[in-house]
């Protein structure tokens, strides 16, 4: 299968996807009446349904806690930090662990150090780290190191504070490295365009192990706090979970029908959320990882990132731009949180919980403030019949979109 925005070709690819994605300047630019369709609802559902809130749909929004809860946050000021441009493609984002400060990997090899607050950005530092374009960047839990990888093959451990060269694994694997996760005690995983899965320790000079997971590139890798599981999606559309103790395979999933693309832990670790190139999300139960549980249609587009926002809350966002918010216990389409002109390669949330950062194929970082989620996920009903049409078409109160059926007219 086709890997998506990763092996972006800036320079041949620029002008086509921007007139894929740059139309009218209407709301049909940000996909909104695509999304107003109900995708996992039956036609004559969709009628009936339709038929049924047209004449109570005003009653509805005034009867809704949910809708009271964004109006109302609507109407505050919302602080955030303004965008940032950069010269080149960027790959992948990384927000510090306990300080206001975003690592940018860009198509060239480079990674910028930002510094965040809500007047302005600052630039830190230029680290020139790979030869060739980086595919992966991420802070350690303690925000001291910085682990990179790129097409060149590479693998590095680069110091925050200093900008000096830990450890470098040259030729780390036989194909080029597509994703690197940070684990604890000087530990990181990476996985590549192969299907090869790789342990390393930066006090030693070899991998722990190396373990083939399949033919195609592993996109995703994902582990919990006990850090013995070590779950891995792919391109191939299986969910292969390693045991990291016993260096071996521990168990493979049923085959998807698309790309698995990004995953996300809720409720305490205990559910895995799984997302898919067809805009489909997968449940799993953590240690259940053959079958899901339960499975939805998030959207129509590919899905390509996720960040869990609270224990039940969700914001995805892929091919169409559009970051969109969902609660899954029950699952539920709060609305748009933001947006961005062309595909997002990477969604990631600040130390404190007050922003989401989402980077794009218009070279740019946004910064998004979700602090009003605790307030809107504390009042949902679990019993309350959701209008999926309705919920489509909010615009949170991050989002700076007109909604598309003036449901915040005179609010913005």
């Amino acid at each position: 299968m086709t890997k998506h925005f990763k092996d972006y070709d800036k320079n041949s690819s620029d002008e086509d996807s921007a007139s894929s994605y740059d139309g009218s300047s209407g709301e049909e630019d940000y996909g909104l009446s695509d999304n107003n369709d109900d995708n996992d609802m039956s036609e004559d559902e969709t009628l009936n349904e339709t038929a049924d809130n047209k004449d109570n749909e005003e009653d509805d929004d005034d009867d809704d806690e949910v809708v009271k809860a964004i109006k109302a946050e609507k109407t505050k000021p919302r602080d955030h930090p303004p965008a940032i441009t950069c010269e080149d493609f960027i790959v992948d984002i990384s927000l510090h662990p306990a300080k206001n400060i975003i690592a940018i990997a860009n198509i060239v090899g480079d990674v910028l150090l930002y510094e965040y607050n809500n007047d302005e950005t600052k630039l830190l530092n230029t680290l020139e780290l790979h030869l060739k374009a980086c595919r992966d960047v991420e802070f350690d839990d303690e925000g001291t190191t910085l682990f990179s990888t790129a097409k060149d093959k590479v693998i590095l451990a680069t110091d925050v504070e200093t900008g000096k060269l830990k450890r470098c694994y040259e030729d780390a694997h036989e194909e080029p490295v597509y994703r690197l996760l940070s684990l604890d005690k000087d530990k990181v995983v990476t996985g590549d365009d192969g299907g090869t899965v790789k342990l390393w320790d930066l006090r030693k000079p070899d991998p722990v192990f190396t373990i083939k997971i399949g033919e195609e590139h592993v996109s995703d890798m994902i582990t919990n706090d006990a850090q013995k599981y070590l779950v891995c999606s792919a391109g191939d559309g299986v969910l292969t979970t390693i045991d990291l103790k016993g260096s071996k395979i521990y168990t493979t999933s049923e085959d998807y029908d698309a790309e698995l693309t990004c995953m996300g832990l809720f409720r305490s670790d205990t559910k895995l959320l799984v997302a898919s190139s067809t805009g489909k999300l997968y449940l799993f139960n953590w240690k259940e990882f053959g079958l899901h549980s339960d499975e939805y249609v998030g959207q129509k587009h590919a899905i390509q990132c996720m960040v869990p926002i609270t224990q039940n809350i969700v914001v995805t966002s892929g091919e169409d731009g559009i970051l969109r918010a969902t609660h899954m216990f029950p699952q539920r389409q709060l609305g748009v949180v933001g947006q961005h002109r062309l595909p997002v390669e990477k969604i990631d949330i600040s130390h404190d919980g007050q922003y989401v950062a989402s980077c794009s194929h218009d070279n740019d970082v946004k910064f998004w403030n979700i602090s009003y989620f605790e307030s809107i996920e504390s009042i949902i009903d679990v019993n309350q019949k959701q209008n999926k049409r309705r919920d489509l078409s909010n615009n949170l109160p991050s989002s700076s979109l007109k909604n598309a059926s003036d449901f915040f007219s005179g609010l913005a």
